[in-house]
């Protein structure tokens, strides 16, 4: 089977009050790519998943000191989370009642890492179509300028493809969106631990090296509904999904698991870094 050509264009949501988005969150996600802050977790809350994410992260050793890449349908801890009602009545209300997970990522940035997410449009990355994935972006630490919280460049998301070029030596990753600087000021995606933002996936956003003494460790959760086709065969080996809510269609979807030891499981290795 060759490779289906992608289909990048952004697909507003309907603009009316939903189960946790208002009409006008939703405005801002259509017309911004994006829509924050939100209240999931309380504090005893995040603070338990922050002792399991560590825990993960330490188990993992030299490999889980950056993150920990598309476990959810490996890890029980990791399942729960993303298929937590309060996280996907807010997914809902972008991309309506059917809900797969199919990748998630724990990405943490030490005090003082130098390293740089440079600026990116997910869906690129991806073999994907339509672009119609929205991420929820968890902070397991309060999130600021200071200690390097993701930025997003506003509108950029129903702007299509945009031209790359190749980054620094101190870049998570060798490709980022050209011209970046012209296309407008970044926002700040400043969260409390605990907190949601969510963005859509051609959005163009990054973040800067952590200089500062906190460390800066979040959970992205990728979302999207069943009328998403995966375009590269090779890159589906990739994908586990799990299915949230509602029915799956042609996906195929992966059970809660028993497992909750990482030591125990690996990875199929879908990356994405913010």
């Amino acid at each position: 089977m060759l490779e289906e050509k992608q289909d990048l264009r952004f697909a507003p949501a309907p603009e009316k009050d939903g189960q946790k988005l208002s009409a006008q969150d939703i405005a801002r996600y259509n017309a911004e790519g994006f829509v924050q802050p939100f209240d999931v977790f309380s504090a005893r809350e995040i603070a338990d998943i922050r002792r399991y994410v560590n825990r993960l992260m330490t188990d993992l050793g030299p490999n889980g000191a950056y993150g920990v890449n598309c476990y959810q349908a490996r890890l029980a801890g990791l399942w729960d989370i993303a298929t937590d009602p309060r996280i996907l009545d807010h997914v809902q209300d972008i991309i309506g009642p059917n809900i797969l997970c199919w990748a998630t990522a724990i990405l943490s940035k030490k005090p003082h890492d130098p390293k740089i997410v440079p600026w990116h449009q997910d869906a690129s990355f991806w073999a994907l179509s339509p672009a119609r994935t929205v991420t929820v972006w968890l902070a397991i630490d309060d999130a600021d300028q200071e200690n390097a919280a993701m930025c997003f460049i506003p509108g950029t998301h129903n702007q299509g493809a945009m031209d790359v070029k190749t980054t620094t030596d101190k870049a998570v990753f060798h490709k980022e969106t050209a011209n970046a600087e012209a296309l407008g000021d970044p926002f700040t995606n400043v969260l409390q631990a605990g907190q949601i933002s969510l963005h859509a996936d051609m959005l163009v956003h990054g973040s800067q090296a952590n200089r500062s003494d906190r460390r800066r460790c979040g959970l992205t959760l990728r979302y999207c509904p069943p009328n998403v086709r995966i375009t590269d065969p090779a890159w589906a080996r990739g994908v586990e999904a799990i299915l949230c809510r509602g029915n799956a269609g042609d996906w195929v979807t992966h059970p809660r698991p028993d497992n909750n030891d990482i030591t125990q499981t690996q990875s199929p290795h879908v990356v994405g870094n913010n």
